[in-house]
């Protein structure tokens, strides 16, 4: 008689179990048809586990968050002629989504829209105006229509960060779009694909009257900005770079070349979406311990020139189970201030990482920190704060190999002063004698 209820419940624990916290994702289209055209990278995501929510971009009904809890942990926007975002949604809505940690993945296009262009200004990216597009006389595929607009982009462009992009081993990829700019000064933004010298970003049906928005490899196709808070953005200026029609299609430059029987769209589109959403690229620390060498507590306090062993565990996040993060270059620093010490943590074991070191001879309150910040990787910062002392009356040395010197001409010193009282207390000179009573009677 408990078979039914059981049979709810369990149906109800594997619904939760299929919808795990932080794999909803938000997709807001231009129109459902993009859903079709972009079918292969909507079931990659799938295939993920990641439960999609499609929505049009301007639906009336949208809402990001319902009693201050967002109800989606990731937003893809497919739709680049938006000009308003509906509902509640807005670009500041957005912004602060990113803000408080949600990850974005954003598809532009040469008739991109006010929205759109907003929310890549607001992201550190500049598109360039409605319809142009960026342009290759050079390196164009040999199914483009004749306004050289389907270029081919050589993997050799992507950024030297295979967390994000992945190998640059692959394919040619075809792209067609807008052209981005960035300030290349700041540091939270990555320049993923660019494009060749030869390509710059006009409106194709235009004559050249005026300075190109973007030209050579200052022109970005794919940027990316990873915000102090690891959330991360990436903006494309093209949606037909995530399309079917993009992934499977044979590449081949119009100007003579070998003929790529597919292009690495989809397999960078993937490794993309992977790093937007945080299955890849993300660290974190398990564990910090420090003690005295010799000992496996850490004291109250540590005494100047103290000899010392820091220990840190660090992981990294592969397509969502944690492992040992492997690297060479993780440095530590004991700060008061100002760096004390820096040195390069020594790997023990995979994921394990050790310094020993001997505290300054100057007391007071120092920090052990690894800041440790790489492209591709979230911002790993960790601090641990001690105190030190200086010794105490009965720690101090008390004869100094340095004071020597001192020390034999001090004694040197005292024997002489003996020596001298000793000459002078018993081989003085006797007094003269007197004269006689009688001499002065005669």
């Amino acid at each position: 008689m408990f078979r039914p209820a059981l049979l709810v419940f369990a149906v109800f624990l594997g619904s939760f179990a299929v919808a795990q916290p932080g794999n909803d994702v938000l997709v807001l289209l231009d129109n459902l048809a993009v859903k079709e055209t972009h079918s292969i990278f909507f079931k990659s995501l799938m295939d993920r586990g990641y439960k999609l929510t499609y929505k049009l971009a301007d639906d009336s009904n949208l809402v990001l968050s319902k009693y201050g809890e967002y109800l989606y942990k990731h937003i893809v926007i497919f739709a680049p002629s938006v000009e308003e975002f509906g509902g509640e949604l807005s670009v500041p809505k957005i912004a602060e989504f990113i803000d408080d940690g949600g990850n974005v993945l954003i598809a532009g296009g040469s008739d991109s829209g006010d929205a759109i262009r907003e929310l890549a200004s607001e992201c550190g990216f500049e598109l360039d105006e409605e319809g142009a597009s960026v342009i290759d006389h050079l390196n164009y595929d040999v199914s483009d229509s004749g306004d050289h607009t389907l270029i081919v982009a050589s993997p050799s462009n992507l950024i030297e960060a295979p967390i994000i992009v992945g190998p640059k081993t692959g394919s040619p990829l075809l792209y067609k779009g807008t052209g981005l700019i960035a300030d290349r000064e700041n540091p939270l933004i990555l320049q993923l694909l660019t494009a060749d010298s030869t390509a710059y970003s006009y409106v194709p049906s235009s004559p050249i009257k005026e300075y190109p928005h973007a030209i050579g490899k200052g022109t970005l196709l794919i940027a990316a900005l990873q915000a102090r808070n690891n959330a991360r953005v990436v903006f494309s200026g093209s949606l037909y770079f995530f399309s079917d029609e993009a992934f499977m299609s044979a590449v081949q430059k119009a100007s003579g070349g070998k003929q790529a029987s597919k292009s690495g769209n989809e397999e960078v589109a993937a490794t993309i979406s992977k790093w937007v959403f945080g299955e890849t690229g993300r660290l974190r620390v398990s564990s910090v311990s420090h003690a005295k060498d010799g000992e496996d507590t850490p004291p109250g306090a540590y005494t100047i020139t103290d000899p010392v062993i820091y220990t840190i565990h660090i992981e990294k996040n592969n397509n969502g189970a944690w492992e040992p993060f492997v690297a060479n270059d993780v440095q530590l620093e004991f700060v008061r201030i100002d760096p004390f010490v820096r040195t390069t943590l020594k790997q023990v074991k995979p994921g394990k990482y050790q310094a020993k070191f001997k505290i300054p001879d100057v007391y007071g309150v120092y920090q052990f920190k690894v800041d440790y910040n790489r492209v591709g990787y979230t911002h790993l910062y960790s601090t641990t704060q001690v105190s030190v002392r200086p010794l105490q009356h009965t720690e101090y040395e008390r004869f100094i190999p340095s004071a020597y010197p001192y020390y034999i001409s001090s004694f040197s010193m005292m024997i002489g002063v003996w020596l001298f009282a000793l000459v002078f207390l018993h081989y003085r000179d006797e007094a003269p004698p007197k004269k006689s009573d009688d001499k002065k009677s005669n």
